[in-house]
């Protein structure tokens, strides 16, 4: 074949092959213009994400050897926990206002919420820290009456401020007698689980049932257990069943699985219904709710379930709330129950906290010995220029409430101690923060008088008229000395002192996390089941986390 020849058909080909693929190329553009565009991209509901919120996060890892996956897009909404807005209570101004009222408070909820936000390396939400949650986390040794006709007898104690020189700490510590196992009363009890979608997570509804197996293993024979669940509707997988049919009542929480919307308001409506039904007079009649308090279908409103249950309270079933999970938590709503119904708040965030509720302390959980306990407490201000209580901002009361046994107030587990501090500035200190009044009359009462005088209500359970101890806090409750006080009061302190730590209290002065640290660390005593130690721990996370620059 001849040169010329050969280029021609080269020539050829070439034109073929550029006329092929511009023909390719219009074909594909006109496909294109024929087809349905592309669907836009999912929503948020819709994809498969990992919440950003300061929690532990468990992304599954990818297998050794395989081939590297683009990165996923992450959906990261904002952390939607709610707590209540409660400011810390004012210095009041004695000569004004001597008298200072509340009611108490045996919930701990604000300490787990605390200890889950260390641990996983950041400080809490200010509003998540309830001071009077934090100190009465942990037992202490208040001596008990001699007489179990009265469930408690008051220990009062004024010793120095650890972070104030120039005021006094007024420490109301009441412990209640414990009830024998062997005395218990029958349990008729209801699980309300939250099954809902928003509880698929490891730390919730996995936690949740794991921790409910303890409880069932503490049950007598002749307890009973209901279980209802709400989770894209209301269903009662296990009617009241017998304490002895143990592998029955576990084998229903083995079978429930989260799905669905949250119809709360009905599970509660449905759950008090059942432990109605199956009432026993003298025994334990209580619903046990654990969610992550977050109800989105039915009765939605926080006001109007704690109405309903404000209603079902005086039917004698009371109602304990167990908070799941670190990024919806409604923690507002979950005190608003607990308080409306007569029961008890915890916070699970680990199984060590689900054996101390069911196991370690399970009688202060689920068996009441006082009912509307409040506390009152007038200062004589020829000695007490001005005070404040530290914490229980949401359980403060009329000074006319005290007397009016219609008034809510908190009930006492078995064996649980509950304890309330005042910061009191002397009269003549100059850490008094008032100044004098230019046409004020002079201070009434005995400067070389009473501190203050302590009354304390409750009511026995069953019983509508109220009981009163009172008694005088004088100069022989005093101690010079901080070192020299109980390992007890030392330790309450330092939980008092690092709570407003957290919560960037204004009254806090000379006092740091370190000083918190020593303070605990020396007050330990005896620790059983490691309580206090891991408190020092937290706080040694607590400083390091303070330290980290804030989010812009």
């Amino acid at each position: 074949m001849s040169r010329r020849l050969l280029g021609v058909l080269v020539l050829v080909v070439g034109a073929t092959a550029i006329f092929g693929l511009t023909g390719c190329q219009e074909q594909a553009a006109q496909q294109t213009q024929n087809q349905t565009p592309p669907p836009p991209p999912p929503s948020p509901a819709d994809v498969q994400s990992v919440t950003v919120t300061g929690a532990r996060t468990n992304a599954p890892m990818a297998k050794m050897g395989a081939p590297a996956m683009p990165a996923p897009t992450y959906w990261q909404p904002a952390n939607t926990s709610k707590f209540p807005d409660a400011k810390p209570n004012p210095v009041k101004v004695t000569a004004e206002e001597p008298v200072s009222t509340f009611s108490i408070d045996v919930d701990t909820a604000s300490y787990g919420i605390v200890r889950d936000a260390l641990n996983n390396g950041h400080l809490p939400p200010a509003d998540a820290v309830r001071i009077e949650e934090m100190v009465n986390y942990f037992d202490y040794a208040y001596p008990l009456p001699p007489d179990r006709k009265v469930p408690f007898k008051a220990t009062v104690k004024v010793y120095p401020t650890p972070w104030n020189k120039g005021t006094k700490l007024l420490h109301i510590g009441i412990k209640g007698f414990d009830i024998p196992r062997k005395e218990r009363p029958k349990a008729n009890l209801v699980f309300l689980i939250d099954n809902s979608g928003s509880m698929n997570e490891p730390n919730k509804l996995p936690l949740l049932l794991r921790s409910f197996r303890l409880l069932v293993d503490q049950l007598k024979a002749d307890d009973h257990v209901a279980i209802v669940t709400y989770g894209g509707g209301v269903t009662v997988p296990l009617q009241p069943t017998a304490g002895s049919e143990k592998a029955k009542i576990l084998a229903s929480l083995d079978q429930i699985q989260a799905q669905g919307f949250t119809p709360g308001g009905e599970g509660i409506r449905v759950a008090y219904e059942l432990a109605k039904a199956n009432f026993i007079k003298g025994a334990v009649n209580r619903v046990i709710l654990a969610t992550d308090g977050d109800f989105n279908v039915g009765i939605t409103d926080p006001k109007a379930l704690e109405d309903f249950v404000v209603r079902e309270r005086d039917t004698g079933i009371y109602l304990t709330c167990l908070g799941f999970g670190n990024d919806n938590y409604q923690d507002a709503t979950m005190q608003k129950l607990a308080q409306s119904g007569n029961g008890n708040a915890a916070f699970i965030d680990n199984m060590n906290e689900a054996r101390k509720v069911f196991v370690d302390q399970i009688s202060g959980t689920l068996f009441t010995i006082a009912n509307d306990v409040k506390i009152q407490i007038e200062f004589n201000p020829a000695r007490v220029a001005e005070y404040r209580l530290i914490g229980y901002e949401t359980r403060i009361l009329n000074r006319t409430d005290f007397n009016n046994d219609k008034v809510d107030a908190g009930d006492i587990g078995s064996g649980a101690a509950v304890t309330a501090i005042y910061e009191i500035t002397p009269v003549g200190s100059k850490a008094q923060m008032s100044d004098p009044l230019r046409y004020g009359k002079p201070a009434q009462g005995d400067p070389n008088g009473e501190y203050a005088f302590l009354k304390i209500r409750y009511k026995l359970p069953g019983e509508t008229a109220s009981k009163l101890i009172q008694t005088p806090v004088t100069n022989a409750d005093e101690t010079a000395d901080f070192a020299g006080l109980s390992d007890d009061m030392r330790f309450a302190a330092s939980v008092v002192g690092a709570a407003q730590l957290l919560r960037h209290d204004p009254y806090i002065k000379d006092f740091d996390y370190d000083r918190a640290i020593v303070i605990a660390n020396d007050a330990k005593g005896r620790d059983d089941y490691g309580y206090r130690a891991e408190f020092v721990q937290l706080l040694r996370a607590a400083k390091v986390a303070d330290k980290q620059e804030p989010l812009q």
